[in-house]
């Protein structure tokens, strides 16, 4: 479908995998936040404030990614995949 709509498949993997890390880090999935709470013993809400900046640091880097294609494509470029 992606390719469909004029989307690089290769383009649409690297959003789809942004994606999904958001959200293995963010309630109330979050798996990521429940195995650090596990290990740490510390509680879900001081893990999900610590975790609060880096979630929004891979949200900027998800809209720049999603709506700037070459940066997303460079690395596979230079290594010939495109």
């Amino acid at each position: 479908m992606a390719a469909k709509l004029g989307i690089n498949p290769l383009h649409f993997g690297f959003i789809m995998v942004l994606n999904l890390a958001i959200g293995m880090a963010t309630p109330p999935v979050g798996v990521c936040l429940f195995v650090s709470c596990g290990i740490t013993g510390l509680s879900l809400e001081e893990i999900s404030k610590a975790v609060y900046p880096f979630v929004l640091a891979e949200l900027v880097i998800l809209m720049l990614v999603t709506y700037i294609e070459p940066i997303s494509m460079v690395l596979p470029k230079l290594l010939g995949f495109l």
